[in-house]
């Protein structure tokens, strides 16, 4: 772990189902390197994600919750993480994963759809941004074609904005035939609205060719992997997935969620090959959980949590931690843990290194701050 004067001279801060419904969005820009964003909707509990099993207070605060440290992956003196995520601890000791725990974004109140929201515009306040942040760093990439790409019914908040973006989703209807889309096609070709999109619609349907592409956590990351990893393919993702709003029955509900997405990101890594060597992927949720457990075996909504970072790109196998301590008096409202480390700053500072982009650029772009984590990255 470490401590603080440590970490604000490394960070450069001076302050029950598998995954639901997961969806995916891709963005095309000029550049080899990757970057894919993860959220975790529901509100992730850090806190036995990368458990401190040497605080003295966590063990009497989560009681039966707590996670026993002989049965999960010791990452130093302080830290554990869960059992349930096998790959990532192997990454971990590979160098290409990190963890940064007791982080938040500046939201302080407890509604998923607000959290959510400052998470994915990057505004200070609920519905105070029109677009995502991920719309703007694609905005700062220069473009290999005029549009980027989402793989969903919706395009998430956070690729929302300016960038134009077309939506692909993957169906179980039978494919249409060859001449059907060359009458389709030619019934557009006059239009000036839908005949871009149109094109675009086939553009994305011929990069997923031959992905069979399905909605469990493995399909979704070898899906992923298809478009990324193509030479003409998007080079910046958003994975959705929900289902970490664990209020009750935490123990099997969590366990299950963290192997879908430890399924998710390593069926992600195997389809991407070589260009894992290049690839940033960050983990993140919109608040954390309580750092006590409730009467029905759960955890209700929280504020600092941790954040995953991912790949082959990451300088890996270490926990960031200005770590707050959980004694009564440390806790934020006396009943969560306290963040000191601002996600803002983190997804800057990885957005930016992993795609050769300023990381204090990036922040003032997307965040409107100046500070950026750094040293995270492989450059």
């Amino acid at each position: 772990m470490l401590d603080r004067r440590r970490f604000l001279s490394f960070s450069g801060l001076g302050a029950g189902a598998l995954l639901v419904a997961p969806r995916m969005a891709l963005a095309t820009v000029a550049t080899d390197r990757r970057f894919v964003f993860i959220i975790q909707r529901g509100a992730a509990d850090g806190l036995n994600i990368v458990a401190p099993y040497a605080d003295p207070a966590y063990a009497r605060l989560r009681g039966a919750l707590a996670i026993d440290p002989s049965s999960a992956t010791k990452l130093d003196g302080t830290f554990a993480l869960h059992p349930s995520l096998v790959e990532t601890a192997k990454m971990y000791g590979q160098h290409q994963a990190l963890f940064v725990h007791a982080i938040a974004s500046p939201y302080r109140d407890r509604s998923h759809f607000d959290g959510q929201n400052v998470l994915e515009t990057g505004g200070t306040q609920p519905y105070q941004e029109k677009d995502g942040w991920l719309n703007r760093l694609v905005a700062m990439m220069p473009s290999a074609r005029e549009q980027a790409i989402a793989l969903a019914a919706t395009v998430p908040m956070a690729l929302r904005g300016a960038a134009r973006v077309t939506s692909y989703a993957p169906t179980s209807l039978p494919q249409p035939s060859d001449d059907l889309l060359l009458r389709v096609g030619q019934l557009y070709a006059a239009d000036p609205q839908l005949h871009p999109l149109w094109t675009s619609a086939l553009a994305a349907q011929g990069l997923a060719e031959g992905s069979a592409a399905k909605q469990d956590p493995a399909s979704l990351g070898t899906l992923a992997a298809s478009f990324l990893s193509k030479p003409d393919g998007p080079r910046i993702a958003m994975l959705e997935t929900g289902g970490w709003d664990t209020h009750s029955g935490q123990d099997a509900r969590l366990a299950a969620q963290l192997k879908a997405l430890d399924t998710l990101v390593t069926s992600l890594r195997d389809g991407l090959g070589r260009a894992w060597a290049q690839t940033t992927v960050l983990v993140a949720t919109e608040f954390g959980r309580t750092a006590a457990a409730n009467g029905t075996g759960g955890t209700d909504h929280g504020t600092g949590s941790v954040a995953m970072i991912i790949g082959g790109a990451v300088k890996g196998g270490r926990v960031v931690a200005d770590w707050p301590g959980l004694a009564p008096s440390a806790l934020y409202e006396s009943r969560d843990l306290k963040p000191t480390a601002a996600l803002d700053s983190l997804i800057a500072g990885v957005a930016g290194e992993s795609l050769g982009l300023d990381p204090p650029r990036v922040a003032r772009m997307l965040f409107d701050r100046s500070d950026s984590v750094t040293g995270l990255i492989a450059t």
